[in-house]
């Protein structure tokens, strides 16, 4: 049998503590008061693959990290007290110093599957002429959002990964170019989104044989009215971009023709670009771009959380 010396053993429960996870409620404060003081030691401290939800509850602060939740670390519920006053953020962005683009610019990247978040800012705030700069970068499948906010100016929200699924309820996003993009999966029910210039709202970037890209339920379109006046609800990354709009109010700042092809007329014959019952003065279905849609009732019914998520599994987050 092999004996350890005192020094040995009191290294290897050194190395014990450190990687195994407090015991009870992991909480995050800044000032000390909480499990562990940044996110992301949070975050590491939960263990791998796990298949019961653990609650991370995140104090009213600023915290100053460029968090990563790993592909490993799945379950994960990162809780605030208030969006308004629990912000994550970080200035990373393309052509920075680092060298940073699109995929790496990002404040938070969550890469574990069936992630949420409630009551939280995510923030980009590398500043309005930064250029490309991520403020939530999604690569999860079976991810939920409620009562966030998601904030920065161009590229703000990256739903990076075909055949992943995210579900957006009561969020805030704000941005200036192509602020909600990627090939994800994605309803958004009852947002906010607001415009910050004249540009594109989204750029999504729907794989062929994907059935549904981005779907809006009952949200609100509103702008910064000095600077966006003639804003966009969308234009294709990818050929096969797919943006429904059901119920809507959309602001005036929304052009009349309401899409664009990313100057490239063969995007019309690919990409689906629909609405239902849009309200408000940016409400213009006459004045569409003829490549569009404008749903019927009886098209628009298809679209139900449960057929939009292909829900056959126990995930389906509820309205």
């Amino acid at each position: 049998m092999k004996f350890l010396t005192l020094a040995a053993f009191l290294l290897a429960c050194a190395a014990h503590a450190q990687t195994t996870p407090k015991a009870g409620p992991i909480t995050v404060a800044q000032d000390g008061t909480g499990t562990y003081r940044t996110v992301q030691e949070a975050v590491d401290a939960v263990p791998n693959q796990s298949q019961q939800p653990v609650t991370i509850r995140i104090k009213p602060g600023t915290y100053r990290e460029k968090l990563v939740v790993p592909t490993l670390k799945t379950h994960i519920r990162l809780v605030g007290e208030s969006a308004d006053n629990t912000v994550l953020t970080f200035n990373d962005h393309t052509g920075d110093a680092a060298g940073h683009n699109t995929y790496t610019s990002h404040s938070v990247l969550v890469q574990g599957n069936d992630f949420a978040a409630e009551n939280l800012t995510f923030e980009n705030n590398a500043g309005y002429t930064a250029g490309q700069a991520v403020a939530l970068h999604v690569e999860a499948d079976r991810c939920t959002f409620a009562n966030c906010r998601m904030v920065g100016n161009q590229d703000v929200l990256f739903l990076a990964t075909d055949h992943t699924r995210q579900y957006f309820k009561s969020c805030y996003i704000e941005g200036t170019t192509d602020f909600i993009f990627g090939a994800s999966t994605a309803v958004f029910d009852h947002c906010t989104i607001k415009s910050k210039k004249n540009s594109f709202i989204t750029a999504a970037s729907t794989p062929a044989q994907q059935a549904f890209g981005f779907v809006f339920m009952d949200c609100t379109l509103m702008a910064d009215t000095a600077l966006a006046k003639k804003v966009y609800l969308g234009r294709p990354w990818r050929p096969n971009a797919r943006v429904v709009y059901l119920r809507t109010e959309m602001g005036r700042h929304i052009t009349p023709v309401g899409w664009e092809n990313w100057k490239n007329p063969e995007n019309e014959k690919t990409a689906y670009f629909a609405e239902y019952e849009s309200a408000g003065p940016g409400a213009n279905p006459a004045g569409r771009v003829g490549w569009s849609h404008q749903l019927t009732s009886k098209e628009a019914k298809q679209y139900t959380l449960k057929a939009i998520f292909a829900a056959s599994e126990p995930w389906l987050p509820g309205r």
